[in-house]
């Protein structure tokens, strides 16, 4: 699996205010700590910037190429600032994003055929957000890749995002979002690749609890079999949740690693964690439970469910 950086995102102010300030000493150094710490990519996200987003990508294209050697995925809804950040870079870059709807199909997959450039498609239509897995694919398999077949786009170029949304507000989409990866994953031969934005699953939950929800989320994800995740390498915890499930050894976590592992386990075998499976004596195993809980759906969401 792969992580997709996502710390270069318009939403935090200190990116928003080096914008404003072209500060590419900013993006340079976030860059390359993303990097260091095992981003296979970097997302830029400057949001829908309809007036000078066609200066500011290229911009930034070129200024965080100067420091690191990566593939970048240009974040933006504004497709002219997509292409002349296309037309600056050295890599082969993501497009983030195109949807199911007629008009997006229309403009942006040409684009990522002109320029060789992998392609994130998102399972919504003028509708929205299905619910249930099974909608979710049928979009993917009726729209999203009958249109990159078109155009003769690799499947391995087309990442196909069935759409994490928040635990807190929208909690039955949470297992719906795995197993529509689950079943994309069967879905052809080859199978089309998968990609989330996994730090989604905790929008609008307090700061602070938003690291394990993510965290666990990304071990059911990966038992499902995603491919790409925009995430945040800094989060050391995270990356030895992914160390743990890819090597399959649980230490130095001991017994939440052991706890890892078998959450990995029985996601990928289409069964459910219980309280069998968790030592009640360990806090940490607890709260890695609670979450999964949550998680599943079984148990509802509040701000408060750690100390239920």
């Amino acid at each position: 699996m792969k992580i997709i950086g996502e710390n270069i995102h318009i939403i935090s102010p200190r990116v928003k205010e080096a914008l404003a300030e072209k500060n590419i000493k900013f993006f340079q150094d976030l860059a390359v700590r993303q990097v260091e710490a095992g981003a296979d990519a970097l997302d830029l996200n400057i949001g829908p910037q309809k007036k000078a987003g066609h200066e500011i990508m290229p911009w930034l294209v070129k200024g965080i190429q100067e420091v690191v050697d990566v593939p970048l995925s240009l974040d933006t809804t504004n497709l002219a600032a997509i292409e002349e950040g296309l037309k600056v870079a050295k890599n082969q870059c993501i497009i983030n994003s195109v949807s199911a709807e007629e008009e997006r199909l229309e403009s942006v997959p040409p684009l990522a055929k002109q320029y060789n450039a992998k392609l994130i498609a998102l399972t919504m239509g003028k509708s929205g957000i299905p619910v249930s897995a099974e909608e979710r694919v049928n979009i993917a398999l009726e729209k999203l890749i009958p249109r990159a077949m078109e155009l003769d786009i690799a499947m391995e170029d087309l990442l196909i995002d069935p759409l994490v949304l928040t635990v807190s507000g929208c909690q039955e989409y949470c297992p719906e979002c795995i197993e529509a990866v689950r079943i994309l994953k069967v879905a052809g031969d080859p199978p089309p690749m998968t990609n989330v934005g996994l730090s989604n699953v905790s929008n609008a939950v307090p700061r602070e609890m938003r690291p394990l929800i993510n965290r666990t989320y990304a071990v059911m994800l990966m038992a499902a079999g995603i491919d790409y995740m925009i995430a945040d390498p800094l989060d050391e915890e995270l990356k030895k949740f992914i160390r743990i499930v890819e090597t399959r050894d649980p230490s130095p976590a001991n017994g939440l690693g052991d706890l890892v592992l078998k959450l990995y386990d029985k996601t990928a075998a289409m069964e459910k964690l219980t309280a069998e499976d968790v030592d009640m004596d360990d806090p940490d195993q607890v709260a890695l439970f609670k979450t999964v809980q949550i998680l599943y759906n079984d148990v509802i969401y509040t701000d408060s469910y750690l100390r239920v």
